[in-house]
């Protein structure tokens, strides 16, 4: 799809999302919602309150929580399901939490990424107009192709076949090919 098509149509779901998730009341915004940082292994929550701050996975109460939650080694099938905090014992914050870590992993910043896919495009553009240049420059060339002649002159013949069985019948010659008789069928 051209980008010309692309943006208007994605500015288009935008705008319908928008107005489709302003029209449910079931949908709850949280002004500060739980924060979730993942670094290799390693998954940190932070709840918005900070006194008296309460942590419950799937119901059970965490031990030795504060405002900050860390789990040091992930594993999906034991940390995975819903969380929550909130102050004074009163949950407020929720969050579904299954994650993907590794212990391989590199982080890379946005300037990076980005630098990347635009040295990628240059590349390819330069290949582009390189493949362009020199395929623009032998179009225009008449060298020595077969069946083409240079304007301006005039045809020459081609030489004579060196294999005798296939030379034109001469005058003196036609005895040789006199005895052959068409047969009627």
């Amino acid at each position: 799809m051209k980008l010309e098509l692309a943006l208007p149509v994605l500015g288009l779901l935008l705008c319908v999302a928008d107005t489709v998730a302003q029209e449910n009341p079931d949908t709850v915004v949280q002004e500060n919602p739980i924060t979730v940082v993942i670094s290799k292994t390693k998954v940190t929550l932070t709840c918005p309150f900070e006194e008296g701050v309460v942590w419950k996975k799937e119901g059970q109460e965490l031990k030795g929580a504060e405002y900050i939650y860390e789990i040091e080694v992930y594993e999906s099938s034991k940390h995975d399901g819903e969380y929550a905090c909130g102050a004074k014992g009163e949950l407020t914050r929720f969050l579904h939490l299954k994650a993907k870590v590794c212990e391989s992993c590199e982080e890379l910043d946005v300037l990076t990424v980005a630098g990347v896919i635009i040295a990628d495009l240059l590349i390819t553009l330069g290949v582009l107009i390189l493949v362009y240049y020199f395929s623009k420059n032998r179009k225009g060339r008449v060298g020595g192709s077969a069946g083409v002649h240079p304007r301006g002159q005039k045809m020459v013949r081609p030489p004579p076949v060196p294999n005798p069985d296939y030379e034109p019948i001469r005058k003196g010659q036609r005895e040789v090919y006199a005895g052959l008789q068409s047969r009627g069928f």
